[in-house]
């Protein structure tokens, strides 16, 4: 069972959420929150697997609870929801490690899929806004590129491949078929990839890689 905290201070969104998510088999609606201070009560008592976080909340908004959350050991993944396509605060979440984003009229079917996605360590970024996101946060940090170089040049050329193929947004199995290896290689290299760059989240890696200007 996959357990999942929703995080909104909107009762109609926490509802609908419920609804959507609600009648799956495989998961398990173990809590919700009406804001940062109560999420954190919550989740340490629940220790769900996946958060549906709101980042504009009273008290203490999402973004503030996404790195609290992230800064613990065995933290859950963060699905991060927003109204708006592309946003500063979406950006400075997905830099803080959350595991991805989507607008809160995502159809249900792609909501499921996407907490499923997460959940296999893989991100989430709603298609109407992955490239205004990922633009933004290149031209916005301009001066991470030396850093993003640094901590790229640590990778392998075979880890720097298949980092390239994670920041198009290529899943394993693509990877494995682009480089005419295994899918276990391929998890063997990302692996080796979040050990290296301090991560565990694919999203942080194709920042790094964009930052860097390697595609």
């Amino acid at each position: 069972m996959i357990r999942i905290v929703i995080v909104d201070d909107d009762p109609m969104v926490r509802t609908g959420l419920r609804l959507i998510l609600g009648g799956e088999p495989d998961f398990d609606l173990a809590g919700e929150a009406g804001d940062g201070r109560e999420a954190m009560a919550v989740i340490g008592d629940l220790r769900p697997d996946v958060v549906l976080m709101d980042l504009r909340m009273p008290e203490q908004d999402g973004l503030v609870t996404t790195e609290l959350l992230l800064s613990r050991p065995s933290a859950p993944r963060v699905l991060v929801l927003t109204t708006f396509d592309a946003d500063d605060m979406v950006l400075r979440a997905l830099r803080a490690g959350a595991h991805g984003f989507l607008v809160k009229d995502t159809p249900p079917a792609k909501m499921i899929e996407a907490v499923r996605t997460v959940v296999r360590g893989e991100p989430v970024l709603s298609p109407s806004v992955a490239r205004q996101v990922i633009a933004a946060a290149t031209d916005r940090h301009v001066p991470r590129r030396d850093e993003a170089v640094r901590e790229l040049s640590a990778l392998t050329e075979r880890e720097r491949e298949v980092a390239v193929e994670v920041a198009t947004g290529a899943s394993n199995a693509e990877i494995a078929r682009t480089l005419s290896v295994s899918v276990a290689t391929i998890k063997a290299n990302i692996s080796r990839i979040f050990a290296k760059l301090g991560t565990d989240n694919r999203v942080h890696v194709a920042m790094k890689v964009r930052d860097a200007g390697l595609v």
